[in-house]
């Protein structure tokens, strides 16, 4: 588990990246054949992001909700992103492939993502008494204080050009 870290911080990453959120639904409770395979897919996709760093994945969270799982990650950049689930020799396009086929339109199991590509400066983020976690986990965790302490100075700050 890791460890809390008392206080305010914030994360500071030079140069734009990219938010990608990616999660799926379990729509029929009763199939585990169905979302089981679906849901087993990840392990190894993030395993080889986190034994491959030049593939552009920074870090990332999961996260449980009623009937699902989601995951937040962050990556480098979209071409990053997009070479990864396209490339037959990383683990996303057969999974992919296998739900097609086993799962398709059938409505047995719900499948999302959301794409972000954020400019240099055009974010800002808190973690009170928090373990080091999401956008800090994946760049830099800086103590939100002086210019830093407050969200509007914070995303002001980080647009400012480097003096």
């Amino acid at each position: 588990m890791r460890r809390v870290q008392p206080g305010r911080y914030t994360a500071k990453i030079d140069g734009p990246f990219v938010v990608f959120l990616i999660g799926m639904r379990i729509n029929k409770l009763h199939r585990p054949d169905k979302w089981l395979p679906v849901a087993m897919a990840m392990p190894p996709m993030l395993k080889t992001l986190q034994e491959h760093p030049e593939k552009g994945f920074m870090g990332g969270e999961s996260f449980l909700y009623w009937r699902g799982v989601a995951l937040a990650q962050y990556w480098r950049s979209f071409e990053d992103l997009e070479r990864f689930a396209s490339e037959p020799s990383d683990p996303h396009r057969k999974p992919w492939q296998r739900f097609n086929k086993a799962v398709g339109t059938g409505g047995l199991v719900g499948i999302w993502h959301e794409t972000f590509k954020v400019e240099a400066g055009s974010y800002e983020c808190v973690y009170g008494n928090m373990p080091v976690f999401g956008l800090a986990a994946a760049t830099t965790h800086v103590p939100a204080v002086g210019q830093l302490e407050r969200a509007r100075t914070r995303i002001e700050r980080l647009r400012a050009p480097a003096e």
